[in-house]
Formats: C-alpha cells, sequence, structure tokens
C-alpha cells in the first residue's frame, strides 16, 4: 500500500489527535510524547512534504494506521 504524502503540519495535529504532546524541540526535530511514555520524533520544516520512508516509520512509532491520514 503507497502512504499518502503529508505536510509536516498534518502529521502533528494527527499527533496530537492521538494524545501526544510536544515535550521538546531540538533544532529542527519536535519531540512528542504520550502518556504511555512512546515517544516521536518529527523533523519541522514547515510546508514540507515528508518522505514516505520517514512517514512510515513515525506510523509505527505512533501506531497510526494508514487510514488515519
Amino acid at each position: 500500500m503507497r502512504l499518502p504524502r503529508v505536510t509536516v503540519r498534518k502529521v502533528i495535529g494527527i499527533l496530537r489527535k492521538k494524545g501526544f504532546r510536544l515535550v521538546r524541540q531540538s533544532g529542527s526535530h519536535m519531540i512528542f510524547r504520550n502518556d504511555e511514555g512512546v515517544r516521536v520524533t518529527v523533523p519541522y520544516h514547515s510546508g514540507k512534504t515528508l518522505h514516505p520512508k520517514l512517514m512510515k516509520r513515525i506510523m509505527e512509532d505512533a501506531n497510526i494506521a494508514p487510514e488515519e491520514l
């Protein structure tokens, strides 16, 4: 299954809906964590589209199904 090309802002919105919150930012990387302690790192370059391989990794880390995009 091909992953849709999405922007960083959309990914951040999905993470927030799933209960993740921004805990810190290191340069251009935003680190999100949920109540279970799961950590997801998202490279933040506003308006940019994430590479499918990177998107796949974020989805695996955050337990996001492709249908949620």
